[in-house]
């Protein structure tokens, strides 16, 4: 079978982060190496992002967080089973742990996802056009259907579903991220009758955990694509007349940016390690390189947005 034709929706994730995070991700988006990008409406320069947003036009949807930082709603800066004895999210790990025991509030979810979502209005003058879940947090058990009910009632058509097919015979992974990665993907897997029951979308195909940080290449991004279009091939319904035109849609999850200055930024703790990396700047060059470009011409992938997906989608009757 010929080549499929991608539209590839590329989101950076984390805006609002700090300046130079907003920076980077700014440029990359003027470079087209991103289309669109994920907001952190708790972090520390996420009015500076919204109003970036809006001066470049740039596509915008909720990054939506339940574990870094301080909650937007104002019950939950008291007194929650969201947080800490400090008033902070539980982190990446210590949420999915007290998941695991039992000991978050459902309810309390969904008003923080609520609250965020208002915020999200406030700072941009319109819903998000998609919403995912930062640390993956919206895969999770019990959070999805949450999650998948709030977004159906707020009519925000798309999500994202991290499973990406390079996963597993990715040899460059440390064992902690295959171990953390494989359990994402499982949670988004399990996630799928649930988004699918409440009429959320998600493109064909996902990519990014093989690709983040040190690991973005145009080598391993070409290595995702070619894995992605593979796993796609044998499940393909595509309305299309014929294979020449046969359409996938993908996401491509990315932080680009600059290092966060120490002490400077976050979402009320201050930059993670990653930030404050050398590892954001990497993706942003790699991203804007004019053989990243020249990579997606030959493989005919299309840079698009969610926006110019749900006419696509339309069009083609997925």
């Amino acid at each position: 079978m010929p080549q499929p034709r991608m539209m590839l929706v590329i989101t950076g994730d984390d805006f609002g982060y700090c300046p130079q995070r907003n920076q980077g991700i700014v440029e990359c988006f003027q470079a087209r190496g991103i289309t669109t990008v994920s907001l952190l409406v708790n972090a520390s320069a996420t009015k500076e992002a919204a109003d970036l947003a809006k001066r470049h036009n740039i596509p915008i949807g909720l990054h939506a967080n339940l574990s870094e930082g301080i909650p937007v709603c104002p019950s939950h800066q008291q007194a929650s089973t969201l947080t800490n004895q400090c008033g902070f999210f539980h982190g990446k790990m210590g949420f999915r742990q007290a998941l695991e025991r039992g000991q978050l509030s459902m309810n309390q979810v969904e008003v923080e996802l609520r609250a965020q979502i208002k915020l999200f209005q406030d700072l941009t003058g319109h819903l998000p056009h998609h919403m995912d879940g930062h640390q993956h947090v919206h895969v999770l058990p019990e959070v999805r259907e949450v999650f998948a009910k709030v977004l159906s009632d707020f009519k925000i058509p798309y999500t994202r579903v991290p499973v990406e097919a390079s996963l597993q015979s990715c040899s460059w992974l440390m064992p902690h991220l295959r171990n953390f990665y494989t359990q994402v993907e499982k949670d988004a897997l399990d996630s799928i009758p649930v988004f699918t029951r409440y009429g959320i979308r998600w493109p064909d195909v996902y990519l990014g955990l093989t690709t983040m940080g040190q690991n973005m290449s145009p080598t391993n991004l070409q290595r995702a694509l070619n894995h992605a279009v593979a796993a796609w091939l044998p499940g393909s319904n595509s309305s299309a007349p014929d294979h020449d035109e046969a359409l996938i849609t993908a996401e491509l999850m990315v932080h680009p940016g600059y290092p966060s200055h120490p002490q400077e930024g976050g979402c009320g703790e201050g930059p993670d390690e990653f930030s404050q990396s050398d590892d954001r700047q990497h993706e942003l060059n790699v991203l804007t390189h004019p053989s990243v470009m020249a990579l997606y011409r030959h493989q005919k992938v299309q840079v698009c947005s969610f926006k110019d997906l749900q006419i696509l989608e339309s069009e083609y009757g997925k």
